[in-house]
């Protein structure tokens, strides 16, 4: 995981961090954090497929900081390497703290999506 101090990739998700979505100490589950993580690979992928795909394998994700209640969850996106019928993304999670400007970077992961066809098959990514 690289200690970068800006974001890499495309802005793909900003969500809330809610009090729902955290633990007794105000931490929000990581959890939560994977999964918006996994509907932006989500977003991008389908965007690259030009349709149907579903999560395949996440590797190599760990926890930096916490997000905590009332910090915006910013996701970002790029696209790592598009093979037959999988695509794979970098994919970084920063939170822009409560009432501040501050945003720090606290989870990363690469996300392996697959391309399927209407009945659920794997299906070629189309050339750009």
């Amino acid at each position: 995981m690289t200690d970068s101090k800006t974001p890499n990739g495309q802005l793909t998700l900003r969500t809330l961090a809610m009090p729902g979505d955290a633990n007794a100490a105000g931490d929000i589950f990581g959890g939560w954090v994977m999964a918006q993580m996994d509907l932006a690979s989500g977003i991008r992928a389908a965007e690259r497929a030009q349709g149907r795909v579903v999560t395949a394998a996440v590797k190599e994700m760990a926890f930096q900081l916490p997000v905590k209640i009332g910090d915006t969850l910013s996701i970002y996106t790029d696209i790592a390497r598009v093979g037959r019928t999988s695509i794979t993304l970098t994919v970084e999670a920063w939170a822009q703290r409560y009432l501040t400007t501050t945003l720090e970077k606290v989870t990363a992961a690469t996300f392996v999506m697959v391309a399927l066809d209407l009945n659920g098959h794997p299906t070629p990514v189309p050339v750009e």
